[in-house]
């Protein structure tokens, strides 16, 4: 008895065995100024495809890759622990990562600004995750979630091979720009892989519109400078420009502050 499969099959071989192709042959014999046409007939079916087509119903699903981004003060982990739970609630098995870098709430938690903890992997690069969390329950893994993703390096290396080869989701939130309002890490690097990309935003402290930036209050300059509501606040544009010529000011000030004060004390030893 022959299955749907199999009269598929044999309808295409038939197919093949009847469409011919005549093709015209032109043989030129100059020394007796002859032409002789002639014509060959080749079947389709002596020709086989030089890659096989097959259905490989064993190979990996393909993987996802979901940003979230925002200013500080924005929601960011919260809705990245929101998804990830939701996840977690659907059956499937998730992993969460964190910069061991950010050590402000706790060591192996990532916890939001309104004290929402979750149980994470806190590491120093993306790479090690897989050994550290081993190899058979990675296999196991659907879903990974990344939380400060601006402090790894190896943001799109990971994201590249955990979703487009390993077949796993990907949920990556961070900053998308520093203080100065220039991409942090590898962040905005991984927008061409991305299935979806979520852009937060926060209220401004200053007149609660919303708010698309990170003030830094503080006078360092460095761009990782870890910190809370004490060292950043969200502002809306307007506040942002204002905040920067009041701290340009600032700054002024005190190093000719500085500058006098070293002056005097230069000129007190003498």
């Amino acid at each position: 008895m022959s299955t749907p499969q199999t009269q598929d099959t044999q309808s295409h071989q038939s197919f093949l065995h009847c469409l011919q192709i005549q093709i015209p042959i032109f043989l030129f014999f100059k020394s007796r100024n002859l032409s002789l046409s002639l014509s060959l007939t080749i079947s389709m079916a002596s020709f086989k495809p030089s890659i096989p087509i097959t259905s490989d119903r064993s190979a990996r699903p393909s993987g996802e890759v979901h940003v979230i981004v925002g200013p500080m003060f924005a929601g960011k982990t919260t809705a990245l622990l929101r998804r990830i739970k939701s996840e977690g609630n659907n059956g499937r098995n998730i992993a969460m990562i964190k910069s061991s870098k950010d050590a402000r709430y706790a060591k192996d938690s990532v916890v939001t600004h309104d004290g929402m903890k979750f149980p994470c992997w806190a590491l120093p690069d993306l790479s090690s995750f897989r050994q550290k969390f081993g190899d058979e329950d990675y296999e196991k893994l659907d879903v990974i979630g990344i939380d400060e993703a601006q402090f790894f390096e190896d943001l799109y290396e990971f994201c590249c091979k955990a979703a487009d080869q390993d077949g796993k989701t990907v949920i990556v939130a961070g900053l998308d720009g520093d203080y100065l309002r220039k991409s942090f890490g590898s962040v905005l690097d991984i927008i061409p892989l991305a299935d979806s990309v979520t852009k937060l935003t926060a209220r401004c402290e200053l007149c609660g519109k919303r708010a698309f930036f990170t003030l830094r209050k503080t006078e360092d300059t460095q761009t990782e400078l870890i910190g809370g509501a004490d060292v950043y606040m969200p502002v809306c544009r307007q506040h942002y420009i204002n905040g920067q010529v009041v701290i340009v000011a600032a700054r002024s000030v005190l190093e000719s502050r500085k500058v006098k004060s070293e002056s005097y004390l230069e000129a007190t030893v003498v």
